[in-house]
């Protein structure tokens, strides 16, 4: 592969340029994705997991301080909180199909699809559905949690309360996180990204042929 070649495919990949608040390499997507879409894209299941592991004793009988009982018997309770907590922490994932090469093109062992390249609408619509669902279904936690608005009952002890609205408070986070990587990849994938990379592309071209002639 010669010069040129390398660094145009540098800029697309995003290759040798992993370092600090810059571009993320290896996601397999068309065009670069900043290092702070990275990161968000990781944060996002993880503001989901404290909640998920606090709701986690409630499947075996124990009430975590608030009172409520036992949810039923183990063969509903148990089945029920951790395909919950799976479920949410499944759902969180999904997100990382707004910085990878899978939310661009459908991965090539899906039946008669795959291959194919998806119109950034098919992500777009359903990721700022999710987003603004998981804002409205959410945020009322996080407000709560802060002593803002939703009141959570009587605990057993302060304790109690303090462990739950440690683990509910980041969750508000979830619908503003998938919000902001949504965007992101709607312009990524615009045709204004396009025309701003091919610039990029015959620079590194020009600099590529100037390293080449003076060697």
């Amino acid at each position: 592969m010669t010069t040129t070649a390398v660094h145009e495919a540098d800029i697309r990949t995003g290759a040798g340029s992993d370092t600090g608040w810059g571009v993320a390499s290896d996601t397999g997507t068309e065009r670069p994705v900043p290092r702070w879409a990275e990161r968000v894209a990781h944060a996002i299941p993880l503001v989901l997991l404290a909640q998920c592991v606090w709701r986690l004793p409630f499947a075996f009988g124990f009430d975590m301080g608030t009172g409520t009982g036992s949810i039923g018997s183990l063969w509903i309770s148990v089945p029920y909180i951790l395909t919950l907590s799976l479920l949410t922490e499944a759902l969180a994932l999904l997100s990382f199909g707004l910085v990878r090469g899978w939310g661009e093109v459908v991965p090539a062992w899906v039946p008669r699809l795959g291959g194919r390249r998806l119109n950034r609408w098919v992500a777009v619509v359903p990721a700022t559905l999710g987003g603004l669902g998981a804002t409205a279904l959410f945020g009322p936690f996080t407000l709560g949690a802060l002593g803002l608005g939703v009141s959570f009952g009587e605990y057993d002890s302060g304790f109690w309360e303090f462990l739950f609205r440690a683990c509910v408070l980041p969750v508000g986070l979830w619908g503003p996180l998938v919000l902001a990587l949504t965007v992101h990849y709607f312009v990524r994938r615009g045709p204004s990204a396009a025309r701003a990379a091919i610039p990029a592309v015959n620079t590194s071209t020009e600099n590529a042929n100037r390293v080449s002639a003076s060697s």
